[in-house]
């Protein structure tokens, strides 16, 4: 497994509004600048599959492999030869809000070819789509 990206956050907000974020899918766009579109094939919640558009490649299949509201929401996307995973990681802190780590892998295969065609862009845009979801999940609704 290769890590391709990291991001960290520390937010006002509770963890329940990252997970409504999260579950929206059709705003992730809004806070996600490379994401034309999403689609779940069924409710957000661990299992189901989904389509995703980025602006600048081809449609993915991907699948919440991990659900625990309020604390882990991990989705794969799968694409030939290798799985990239995003594994979101929420603690409350004590004194309120939430701390949000965001953490970007590739395994499979031909996990390095894809590894090089993706990483500097999964570099680049980690930290800055993880504080737009800061600001997103901290703003009324």
């Amino acid at each position: 497994m290769i890590t391709i990206a990291t991001a960290h956050a520390d937010s006002s907000a509770a963890a329940s509004a990252f997970f409504a974020r999260w579950a929206d899918v059709a705003t992730w766009g809004e806070w996600n600048v490379d994401t034309a579109w999403v689609r779940l094939d069924g409710p957000f919640v661990e299992g189901t599959t989904g389509m995703l558009k980025p602006k600048s490649g081809p449609k993915v299949k991907f699948v919440i492999e991990t659900l625990i509201p309020d604390r882990e929401f991990v989705d794969v996307s799968l694409l030939p030869g290798a799985r990239l995973t995003f594994r979101h990681l929420i603690t409350t802190r004590p004194a309120g809000g939430s701390t949000i780590d965001v953490t970007v892998t590739m395994d499979g295969p031909l996990r390095w070819p894809w590894a090089r065609i993706l990483g500097n862009g999964f570099r680049a845009s980690a930290q800055p789509d993880l504080n737009r979801l800061v600001q997103a999940a901290q703003a009324p609704r």
